[in-house]
């Protein structure tokens, strides 16, 4: 099986549970503003092409907007300032493939799951050194790029590495695509990340980057919102509209099987 085709799975898992489209409601052309990294191929990313920001995320709002109809508008942001921005309310939502996860929660508000996916490790296309998480601790030479307060800096730090955030293996990046550049560089030697953002990178430079060894276990996306936002609801019907009709499916499938980057 293609590894796109196993991330598709993955990514599928999480809206294919049971459960019942709610009525959608209609907001009555309400603006939202939403702000984004735009660095997470293929969720969300600048178009090498046209220079335009595209991806997944920017294709599900778009459809979310027409069913609750609603006018969005995007904000750019940096992935660490993204939380406490939406959580102090700067921001109506965020997205740009958010982990959901409990000390998040006590910030912002998530929606329910849109997409699954697992943590993989992304190399340089050559390396030979290592094939899993054992074999790159056992090397006291090699490095791990990270952002901090990310899914992957904790995995690196308590599934790879010791449990010592101060690791100095541990090189910190303030976004994913400057680890990504310190990877292609050769200044780190490893970048954790979940298979959606890891296929995309190796989708688009098949010479440069390969996932290598087994997911490092499951986590759910979601948007988040500030805390109390009635936004909330509406989104979630819409997700699972979404969900029930074959929507996600379609995006999935667009966007993990079809989309080439910079065609």
């Amino acid at each position: 099986m293609r590894l796109s085709h196993m991330i598709l799975g993955a990514a599928m898992a999480a809206i294919s549970l049971p459960a019942m489209a709610q009525d959608v409601p209609d907001l009555g052309g309400r603006e939202v503003v939403v702000v984004t990294e735009n660095a997470y191929p293929p969720l969300q990313f600048i178009d090498p092409s046209s220079g335009e920001p595209i991806g997944w995320e920017y294709d599900a709002m778009a459809e979310i907007a027409k069913r609750l109809n609603i006018t969005v508008t995007y904000q750019n942001i940096s992935w660490d300032a993204m939380i406490p921005a939406v959580s102090e309310g700067q921001f109506d939502m965020g997205m740009t493939g958010i982990t959901i996860r409990d000390d998040r929660r006590e910030m912002v508000d998530f929606s329910e799951p849109y997409m699954r996916s697992e943590m993989f490790m992304l190399v340089r296309a050559d390396e030979e050194r290592f094939s899993d998480g054992a074999s790159f601790a056992a090397n006291p030479d090699l490095l791990v790029g990270a952002q901090a307060g990310t899914t992957p800096f904790y995995t690196a730090v308590y599934e790879v590495l010791d449990g010592d955030e101060a690791n100095p293996r541990i090189k910190l990046f303030e976004t994913f695509g400057v680890s990504i550049e310190a990877l292609r560089n050769g200044d780190v030697d490893l970048v954790l990340t979940d298979g959606t953002a890891g296929n995309g990178y190796v989708r688009a430079n098949p010479d440069t980057f390969k996932l290598v060894g087994a997911p490092m276990g499951v986590e759910d996306f979601g948007f988040i919102f500030p805390r109390g936002s009635d936004l909330v609801g509406p989104m979630n019907a819409a997700i699972a509209a979404m969900a029930a009709d074959g929507t996600l499916e379609a995006l999935n499938i667009k966007w993990f099987l079809e989309y080439e980057i910079g065609q």
